[in-house]
């Protein structure tokens, strides 16, 4: 899901941290873990621009106008997360790939008028157009806004692709506030409660976008609905649902009060494992596989790397025993040959994925998160 230069998630864009976040999350009885710093960002690097390159290749991906979808498993995490490894690589420009998924994205920005939903109701079923307009205007506005943070300047390209992304927010109902969102009975990115999880990243593609742009008075009725949506149903979310709030809220201010970000913090820390790292499946309620397999309990890199990236952006000091313990985790889990943390699919297990490509979306995301972590902590 869920980020493009890493400076753009850093502390200059935070909203303001809580008091004494140590003290938030202390957990005395814990022996003080080391952090490793034996992870290899080449071959993270490596894996992330074979796997978009693969994405961007697949035919199931590809689209209208020659454009690709924009995956929440592989698109989009590779936005966010291959420019935080440039100035560890001392890399000057961004990869070949960055270059050509901000182009396909920028193109379907333009043509918005023109261009298909990434699904119809006529090929996949009611509320898919409109599912696929909201979902891809919050995907879009957050990859250029994020890409814009990296010079402090909004281009023409993030302003249309974020007057998109509000153009499709919803203004009445029950989802007041949220953008339509689309359904396929797979979590963490396409279940009924992921609209919740598209308001999080639309909450993060405004605040992080560059020009003092949260002031801008045509955009204030947008926010107070998103900040209402947000503070409503936040109780009702499954926890890794609030922990992409928790993220948010270190981009948009006011989604959360003191007490609740005390609460959320206390609530995911409560779940870490003996090892250091979190479930996945420990943190959607009691979600099941579509074919019945058991779901996988053993810590993985989705939700670890999420989890400490959230709680460096929300204020939680890397130094912070459990914070620590969960990078130590990061460092050691990565696959060093082939650069990826390992993750596991909450749908179905990796014998019923439709082919070998396809088995590594849940490794995808896992290891933008995990280098989202792991090099938010380096630069402090």
């Amino acid at each position: 899901m869920a980020g493009i230069v890493a400076v753009s998630w850093h502390p200059e864009t935070r909203a303001a941290e809580p008091k004494d976040p140590k003290a938030l999350a202390a957990r005395p009885d814990q022996p003080e873990a080391k952090i490793s710093t034996s992870w290899d960002q080449k071959t993270a690097a490596a894996y992330l621009d074979q796997r978009a390159a693969w994405w961007m290749a697949w035919p199931k991906a590809a689209r209208d106008h020659e454009t690709f979808c924009v995956s929440c498993h592989t698109a989009v995490p590779y936005a966010i997360s291959r420019p935080a490894l440039r100035r560890p690589l001392a890399e000057e420009a961004p990869s070949a790939n960055e270059r050509r998924l901000l182009e396909n994205v920028t193109k379907r920005v333009r043509l918005w008028k023109e261009v298909a939903p990434f699904y119809s109701d006529a090929d996949r079923g009611a509320y898919k157009t409109v599912e696929s307009r909201g979902t891809e205007s919050v995907l879009n506005a957050l990859i250029l806004a994020a890409n814009d943070a990296q010079r402090g300047q909004l281009t023409n390209d993030a302003r249309m692709a974020l007057d998109n992304m509000w153009a499709e927010q919803q203004t009445t109902g029950s989802k007041k506030g949220a953008w339509s969102w689309l359904r396929f009975a797979n979590e963490p990115w396409e279940a009924d409660d992921s609209d919740f999880y598209g308001a999080t990243l639309a909450a993060i593609a405004a605040g992080t976008a560059p020009g003092n742009y949260l002031t801008r008075a045509e955009i204030q009725n947008n926010l107070t609905m998103l900040r209402e949506y947000l503070n409503r149903e936040s109780a009702a979310q499954p926890a890794i649902n609030r922990v992409a709030l928790l993220w948010a809220s270190a981009k948009l201010p006011g989604l959360l009060e003191p007490q609740q970000q005390k609460a959320f913090i206390k609530e995911i820390l409560d779940k870490q494992q003996p090892d250091g790292g979190w479930s996945l499946s420990s943190l959607v309620g009691g979600w099941k596989r579509n074919d019945g397999t058991p779901q996988e309990g053993k810590s993985d890199g989705y939700a670890t790397g999420l989890i400490a990236f959230a709680l460096q952006q929300a204020g939680i000091s890397r130094e912070n025993p459990q914070e620590k313990q969960a990078l130590a985790w990061l460092a050691a889990n990565q696959n060093k040959t082939e650069g990826f943390w390992l993750a596991y699919s909450l749908n179905k297990n990796e014998a019923h994925h439709l082919s070998p490509g396809t088995a590594l979306f849940m490794n995808d995301a896992a290891t933008a998160n995990a280098v989202l972590a792991l090099t938010d902590a380096t630069h402090k």
